[in-house]
């Protein structure tokens, strides 16, 4: 696969629809062309402190941020036609579907693949496990900022250029 989308999303809480900061990386080519980072809002509109630790965000971090649909404005327009990529795609996706229906807005049913799939099928047994981190130092990415969703988006990609 030469040109997609690789997305993450990160959550405030156990809701899927309360996506706290999306990371895409759109490559074409082979070729990443365009890095996006944004805070959402997130709705519900509270932190559990679980997911807290696991990336960091905190209620102050996008208290004065913008709602999904006003991210997504800017961001649908650019990954329009691309399949999407994510590492564990069942979450992203899930996030996505449940995002939309929150508020609203009709779903373009995206096409989804998934990384974490895909390395179960070429790697099987030859790695400890499938996690992001381990499957992207495999395919020679270094991911220093693991839960930040750019840069888990960024490694998605390079496991995608890899194996997809």
């Amino acid at each position: 696969m030469t040109d997609f989308a690789a997305i993450d999303f990160e959550t405030a809480n156990w809701y899927p629809s309360s996506v706290c900061s999306v990371g895409v990386v759109i490559v074409r080519d082979g070729q990443i062309a365009e890095k996006i980072y944004r805070l959402i809002r997130p709705e519900p509109e509270w932190y559990s402190r679980f997911n807290t630790q696991i990336h960091g965000l905190t209620l102050a971090d996008t208290a004065n941020e913008k709602v999904f649909p006003f991210v997504w404005e800017e961001i649908a327009p650019k990954i329009g036609g691309l399949p999407l990529v994510a590492h564990n795609s069942p979450f992203d996706e899930s996030c996505l579907r449940s995002v939309y229906r929150v508020y609203r807005m009709d779903y373009p049913d995206y096409e989804f693949h998934c990384t974490c799939r895909a390395s179960r099928k070429t790697f099987g047994k030859t790695l400890p496990n499938h996690k992001l981190h381990t499957v992207a130092k495999h395919c020679g990415f270094d991911l220093k900022n693991h839960h930040h969703a750019l840069w888990d988006a960024v490694a998605c990609a390079w496991i995608a250029v890899a194996i997809l």
